[in-house]
């Protein structure tokens, strides 16, 4: 894992949600990790990590994720086994 994803991952699990971090580096972060990831319609996206899935949604039409997507972002990470302990 390179150092901006290493960011990426500190941002996401800090203790309080920031509403700071671009959707791009989210999403590269899971491909980082070797998640699957594939279009929804509008402006869904699937993604798939170590047999867990969800769906989210990219913001629009600012690029940073609110609050409440970074805390589903730790959720899934926690679920898929890849939380700021697991990777």
């Amino acid at each position: 894992m390179d150092n901006k994803h290493q960011k990426t991952l500190e941002a996401i699990f800090e203790k309080l949600e920031r509403a700071s971090i671009e959707w791009k580096d989210i999403e590269a972060f899971f491909s980082a990790l070797g998640a699957e990831i594939s279009e929804g319609s509008g402006s869904r996206v699937r993604v798939a990590l170590h047999g867990v899935r969800a769906v989210f949604h990219r913001p629009h039409p600012r690029k940073e994720t609110n609050k409440g997507a970074v805390k589903s972002v730790r959720k899934f990470l926690e679920a898929a086994g890849a939380g700021h302990d697991g990777i």
